[in-house]
């Protein structure tokens, strides 16, 4: 029997330099990773949840590495304006102004939306969720530790200026991608790109969310909550930070500069910066301004199985711009039946087959994860291994293991749960199933007419009946 190979270094593209990397953990043995979390005051769309997915599947690569891992997501249930101007309005005081309730109802129920989603998306569990009104208090002591010699204030609040930190905006690049396009004009302001660490409540106005501050009653700024967090909770340095691209331009960037003047130094608070890439939809309704814009519920109420979406996630490199459409959806889908009839095929002959030696697909497996997260070529090896022949408990086996890293719950997943019927369905599956045995019955009869007036009756109620369908996937349900 050969030797295992060695275990593949980690490699994994930090934003910070635009380099591969090597991963050295700060602490030996453990990995600590923050992602930026949801402003609870909408529903997510899917576009927001590849963000959890790829922080997910790098939590479930550094567990998969054995490293003892300490994951933390925020909730920003405070702080974060319309935009990631440092002027207008809160997206919470909007959202609940415009629902007529209470701040803090908005932010429970949307958080709870959220974590529905987390969970349906087979999303683990973190170390800690980071409700950010938990921490206001460290938050004000956060600022007043850094005011005298990196702040000012404005009527509106108390401002950072960014040209007393080393090398701002060396993540965004800024000089060069034009970070600062979404930053917004304040009178007063020293430089464009210096950005608020309180605002003031405007005087003669009232915010469900407010605390007393130096600076006057206000709300603390957006960026000031990760940079409290993270250290409150990992500590600095910590391993990596994550988030979408979108942040790798303003938010990340201002807060390497609150980490940098608060530690005296040009540390940004994790090693390593790492940025998912935007999921493109080309109708335009991935925007929460689009009404019934593509939230995970609505793929469900159309008839996908959430986890057809994470592994769409997955076919496509982390770093890499990832087009949403109803027809890559649904390839992803038939993806997905192929590998969970593989699964429930080999589990069938487990006990009846020899076992053979280790699989080495596992360390094939490892290689290619540990090169920057590739998990389209991680679904292809656990493909691959599906379809061989002999040796089924071992092959299962290393499924199963494979599985930790792309999370599609290949051990319990069957092919009645990825049939789902979508809302505007007006059959029932029992009803389906009813009519589906009757044709069969008719069919074996030769009663030919029976058969065909059953298939025309299913195909008026939106049922497409699928004869001969290889994938043994008898009907599907059409959700328009």
């Amino acid at each position: 029997m050969t030797d295992a190979p060695a275990p593949q270094p980690l490699m994994l593209f930090n934003s910070l330099t635009r380099s591969l990397e090597e991963f050295t953990p700060v602490h030996p043995g453990e990995a600590r990773v923050y992602s930026c979390g949801p402003t609870v005051y909408n529903y997510p769309h899917i576009g927001n949840m590849r963000a959890y997915v790829f922080a997910d599947t790098l939590g479930r690569t550094l567990s998969f590495k054995g490293y003892k891992l300490t994951h933390v997501i925020n909730i920003t249930d405070v702080g974060h304006l319309t935009d990631d101007a440092d002027a207008g309005e809160d997206k919470m005081e909007k959202m609940a102004a415009e629902k007529a309730q209470s701040i803090w109802d908005i932010a429970r129920h949307y958080t709870e939306a959220y974590w529905a989603d987390i969970k349906a998306l087979n999303i683990r569990q973190p170390a800690h969720w980071s409700i950010a009104t938990d921490y206001v208090p460290q938050m004000i002591e956060f600022a007043k530790a850094i005011a005298d010699k990196h702040c000012y204030e404005l009527d509106g609040g108390l401002y950072f200026d960014t040209t007393t930190v080393a090398h701002y905006g060396a993540l965004a690049r800024a000089k060069t991608e034009d970070g600062e396009g979404r930053i917004d004009e304040v009178e007063g302001k020293r430089h464009a790109a210096d950005f608020a660490i309180w605002r003031k409540t405007p005087a003669g106005e009232t915010r469900q969310m407010e605390w007393d501050s130096p600076w006057g009653k206000g709300a603390p700024g957006w960026h000031l909550e990760c940079s409290v967090m993270s250290e409150a909770l990992l500590g600095f340095p910590f391993d990596i930070h994550t988030g979408g691209i979108d942040h790798r331009e303003i938010h990340h960037p201002n807060e390497i500069a609150q980490n940098q003047a608060h530690s005296c130094s040009d540390a940004s608070g994790a090693r390593i910066w790492m940025h998912n890439n935007f999921l493109i939809e080309r109708s335009g309704k991935m925007s929460k301004s689009a009404g019934e814009f593509l939230r995970l519920q609505l793929l469900i109420d159309k008839g996908y199985h959430p986890l057809a979406y994470r592994l769409m996630c997955l076919q496509a490199h982390y770093r890499s711009e990832l087009e949403f459409s109803w027809e890559g959806l649904g390839a992803a889908l038939t993806r997905l039946k192929r590998l969970v009839l593989g699964v429930e095929a080999l589990r069938k002959r487990e006990s009846a087959e020899p076992a053979g030696q280790a699989d080495m697909s596992i360390y094939q497996a490892e290689e290619r994860i540990s090169n920057d997260l590739n998990t389209s070529e991680v679904l292809v090896i656990v493909e691959s291994i599906a379809a061989l022949k002999g040796y089924a408990a071992d092959r299962l086996a290393a499924i199963y293991r494979m599985d930790d890293l792309l999370g599609l719950n290949l051990a319990t997943l069957t092919r009645t749960d990825l049939r789902i019927r979508p809302k505007s369905a007006a059959i029932t599956e029992a009803e389906i199933e009813a009519a589906l045995t009757r044709r069969k019955e008719a069919r074996a009869a030769k009663d030919f007419a029976t058969s065909d007036r059953l298939r025309d009756e299913l195909a008026a109620a939106g049922v497409e009946v699928m004869d001969g369908d290889p994938l043994g996937w008898d009907w599907r349900l059409d959700a328009n």
